[in-house]
């Protein structure tokens, strides 16, 4: 497969061969021109496969030369715009027009990559499927190179064309919750919800009111189905739903309606659902509400099976992290991804992530050495607890019980793989109290658990 072409359009000679040179090292064809005339010329010699635009240049604007190509249909690329004087205004203009994005001046290299995978990995999209009226932006692809992901990405296209219900069968951490995000981008339309509800999350007592909602006095409260209806409704963690909660879904599904709590009305079931499980524990779900969920299957490897896509994630992690949060930009030295490469991951791309976030918080040279690395991969040395206890003989003693109480409890999560049911069990408490307990400490169990 030929690499992508990327045309770059820019006034500045410096900033030209800079770009040129960063995506030339990323594996990108690539070719330059210096004003609007140099770009038409390269349009009409080779259509490129996306096109990198400055705004300001010395014969004509960017937005200018942006109209001339969407009022004559051309160049059938996607476009990103640039610009180290960008207003609200420009950026509106530019999106009107057809541009895909849109990248402000000095250029973050970690932005500039990822917007041009991005805009190639939509084109793509929208050349294998079609352009479809009407639909959001497609929810990231789930990332790797491997033939293991390109066969999943296929799966999932293939499904994601199908209304039926699909059961995402994979270890926590593997990607089950990107991979049903991506399904719902690629299934539905722009106002269309995902939301997701979690199995440890729902009480025998109250299974009824959260799934079906309540109107017992006329005036109605929704269930999470209904506010789902016309979307895609996310069952994380299928295998620590309830049994009561399992026996109604299950219901609801064979009958393809429902009736909330107090109310005579039935309403129609008018929902997608994608489940995720592991496989070991496919037996904690009712035989009848595993075969309705299990109409289409899809199984998302172990990071450990497809160790080649590691470098890839290193870096979507490290950029992500630059852009989103700030952090300072590192990148990992071959030596440290060939670690990696072989290290067995038994927290999959979660831990790969709390790694790459660990690495950059730390701070340092800009790129990552095995020694740093093996430092933070080495198990924690004796002697830790004893000096955050020291730590905390310093503070209030409720301060340093909630402090304490927030450490402990964010890591056995973390060790439970974001599973608060699973967590319940390990540190004795009833499960309801826990809810309670982390909601107070401030910990997101959503959070922990997003790449699962």
């Amino acid at each position: 497969m030929s690499p992508a072409h990327i045309l770059v359009v820019d006034d500045e000679a410096d900033i030209r061969s800079t770009i040129s040179d960063i995506l030339a090292d990323e594996g990108y064809a690539v070719s330059v021109a210096g004003d609007a005339a140099g770009a038409r010329k390269e349009v009409q010699r080779s259509v490129p496969d996306l096109i990198l635009l400055d705004v300001w240049m010395p014969d004509i604007d960017g937005i200018t030369l942006l109209r001339e190509w969407t009022e004559a249909g051309t160049p059938g690329c996607p476009v990103v715009i640039l610009s180290g004087h960008g207003t609200v205004e420009t950026a509106v203009e530019a999106t009107r027009l057809g541009a895909v994005d849109f990248v402000e001046k000095p250029l973050s290299l970690a932005k500039l990559l990822r917007t041009v995978r991005k805009a190639l990995d939509t084109s793509t999209r929208t050349q294998q499927t079609g352009p479809r009226r009407g639909l959001r932006p497609v929810s990231p692809a789930p990332t790797g190179r491997s033939e293991a992901m390109r066969l999943l990405r296929d799966r999932a296209a293939a499904v994601a064309a199908r209304q039926e219900a699909v059961l995402i069968v994979g270890e926590p951490g593997s990607g089950r919750s990107v991979l049903a995000r991506y399904i719902h981008g690629l299934s539905v339309g722009p106002d269309s919800a995902f939301v997701t509800l979690v199995g440890g999350s729902v009480p025998e007592e109250n299974a009824a009111q959260i799934l079906f909602g309540i109107d017992s006095t006329g005036h109605g409260e929704a269930g999470i189905l209904e506010r789902a209806a016309g979307g895609t409704l996310y069952l994380r963690n299928l295998d620590e739903l309830c049994p009561a909660a399992q026996r109604l879904l299950a219901g609801a599904l064979e009958q393809g309606s429902f009736v909330r709590v107090g109310h005579a009305e039935t309403v129609a079931l008018e929902v997608r659902i994608i489940a995720s499980l592991s496989a070991a524990r496919a037996d904690k779900v009712r035989p009848d509400l595993l075969a309705r969920l299990a109409v289409l299957e899809l199984r998302t490897p172990a990071l450990r099976e497809r160790r080649e896509d590691v470098s890839d994630l290193l870096r979507e992690c490290a950029e992500h992290l630059v852009e989103q949060e700030g952090l300072p930009f590192r990148r990992f030295g071959l030596a440290a991804q060939n670690r990696l490469r072989n290290y067995p991951w038994p927290g999959n791309v979660r831990e790969l992530a709390t790694l790459v976030r660990r690495l950059l918080v730390a701070g340092g040279a800009e790129e990552i050495g095995l020694a740093e690395l093996e430092q933070q991969l080495a198990p924690p040395q004796a002697g830790v607890a004893s000096r955050v206890q020291q730590d905390l003989l310093g503070l209030p003693l409720r301060e340093a019980r909630e402090q304490f109480e927030r450490s402990y409890l964010s890591q056995q999560l973390a060790l439970c793989g974001g599973r608060v049911g699973q967590l319940a069990k390990r540190v004795g408490m009833e499960r309801t109290h826990l809810y309670r307990k982390l909601r107070s400490l401030g910990i997101d169990f959503r959070q922990v658990a997003e790449d699962e």
